[in-house]
């Protein structure tokens, strides 16, 4: 299928941007807030910071927020903390976490800004941690569900969007690196049990929302990475399709039927798991049907045939050097390997538009069910110039060929209602700190010196602007020159010269 003119966009599509509570707020003892587990994880990954100051939103909310507006966002995607909300075990509600967040969202919709709201993103209490056990708890079950009545009461009279837990999946792929698996003795099997818990509570949350939030639609958040096979091998091909499975198709098929696979059934046999379901636990989720589907899509992976020798759970580069990335492998489940076709981040991650095709045309053909964008993004090293000014073509780059891939989706036939990549502001990410910058706009601070905490609008502001203005029609350079020269375009010419 080709085409030869610029995508277009529906009208009223959510152009904006995402961040995290616990990534950019900072204030971490203000403000009635208790500390989330989260904030004990992040500690552990020196030489980094903790997420004490982070962005400080806390402080700063009203200045970004005008930044927002002045970029034209339509929308903006974040996160309540939950332990800024109820910060003991008493289930008080703090006074003054509602406050902020009331503050933070008649900002919003003063600027004409849609609130995306995510319910859950990383950051359980640690009372509650203390208390259940963490996720391994059923208990924990009615304590999400009255957080999360607690917010839609106090928010759901302007919050229409709603996100119920961020990136599940990955916090059960990568359960060891999130500190999910704190008190697990066999985590391979346990957490497919706490894996069934969260789905629980994914389930009261979506069944909260259309209860208590008049208009109010609701929706999960997978962390989606596509797999291509690495060759045409059949191995290699079922090898992809493991991965898939694992790591993502998995929870997005009991999302929308309500029920689990019959891979993972078949899976749960073979390797003696019990995943302890309850009798009326798929009743409660079967009921809860959701609205749309959130995807965070940053990049692709390449998947094969596993070595049969060796066992490497999770890749990892903390320190932002390309080339030190050591790709997962399972036996007897998958590989995941470097794709020569596309470039890497210095955190060795694939540079790559058309997985956000990919993705959205494989969400649709299985779903059929609306799609927003909640996260994207090009992770950096970067400070000031002599100039006070960051010049980042390689994000402008980055976001040019992911957000045209995803208006060609939409004109293959996909419904997609709104465009928030990561992040808006630099936050700290997840394993690496401040020094792993994402921001359209850069906050003056760094690991080792919180310096002024002043914000800098990057080049990558100013042409996002004029994109989200023309309702992604500007795309600051002639498109039709871009393509000639993208690496997309320069890869099917290879392939067509190769037949």
């Amino acid at each position: 299928m080709k085409h030869l003119q610029n995508p277009t966009f529906p009208k009223g599509f959510l152009w904006g941007a995402s961040s995290a509570a616990w990534q950019v707020e900072g204030g971490v003892d203000e403000g009635g807030r208790t500390p989330a587990i989260i904030d004990l994880n992040s500690k552990t990954k020196k030489p980094f910071a903790d997420n004490s100051i982070t962005a400080d939103h806390y402080h700063h909310y009203k200045e970004d927020v005008a930044l927002m507006k002045e970029c034209g966002f339509t929308s903006y995607r974040f996160s309540l903390s939950w332990s800024r909300i109820i910060p003991h075990a008493d289930r008080k509600v703090n006074p003054k976490g509602i406050e902020f967040y009331n503050n933070l969202i008649n900002e919003l919709v003063a600027a004409g800004i849609t609130p995306i709201v995510t319910l859950y993103h990383y950051d359980m209490p640690v009372w509650v941690d203390e208390k259940f056990g963490g996720w391994r708890n059923r208990a924990i079950i009615d304590e999400f569900d009255f957080y999360v009545r607690t917010c839609l009461n106090a928010f759901g009279d302007r919050v229409k969007y709603w996100l119920s837990i961020n990136e599940q999946n990955m916090q059960i792929v990568y359960g060891k690196w999130l500190g999910v698996s704190k008190g697990c003795t066999d985590w391979d099997k346990e957490k497919w049990q706490i894996n069934h818990i969260m789905n629980l509570c994914h389930a009261k949350a979506v069944i909260a929302c259309h209860e208590l939030v008049e208009g109010g639609k609701i929706g999960p958040v997978p962390g989606y990475v596509p797999i291509y096979p690495k060759s045409c091998r059949p191995e290699d091909q079922i090898a992809a399709m493991n991965a898939e499975e694992l790591t993502q198709k998995v929870w997005d098929d009991l999302y929308y039927f309500g029920e689990y696979n019959t891979f993972i059934k078949n899976y749960w046999k073979e390797n003696a798991i019990d995943p302890k379901i309850e009798p009326g636990d798929m009743e409660l989720i079967k009921s809860a049907k959701i609205d749309f589907f959130a995807i965070n899509c940053y990049r692709s992976d390449v998947g094969m045939a596993p070595d049969p020798t060796f066992l490497q759970e999770i890749g990892l580069n903390k320190y932002g050097r390309k080339g030190e990335f050591i790709y997962t492998n399972i036996p007897g489940e998958y590989a995941l390997d470097r794709n020569p076709y596309v470039e890497t981040t210095d955190w060795d991650w694939h540079i790559d538009g058309v997985c956000m095709r990919y993705t959205m045309r494989y969400m649709w053909d299985h779903y059929h069910l609306p799609m927003i964008i909640t996260e994207a993004g090009f992770g950096a090293h970067e400070d000031l110039d002599e100039n006070g000014e960051i010049h980042d073509d390689y994000r402008i780059d980055y976001l040019r060929d992911y957000i045209y891939n995803l208006g060609l989706a939409i004109q293959d036939g996909v419904e997609v209602i709104g465009f928030n990549p990561w992040s808006f502001t630099d936050l700290l990410s997840t394993g690496n700190g401040m020094a792993k910058r994402y921001g359209l706009v850069f906050v003056n601070t760094t690991d080792d010196d919180v310096r002024d905490l002043k914000r800098y609008k990057k080049d990558s502001f100013y042409w996002y602007s004029k994109l989200i203005k023309s309702n992604g029609q500007e795309w600051g350079k002639d498109m039709s020159e871009w393509r000639e020269f993208s690496k997309v375009s320069q890869i099917a010419s290879d392939i067509k010269d190769a037949k």
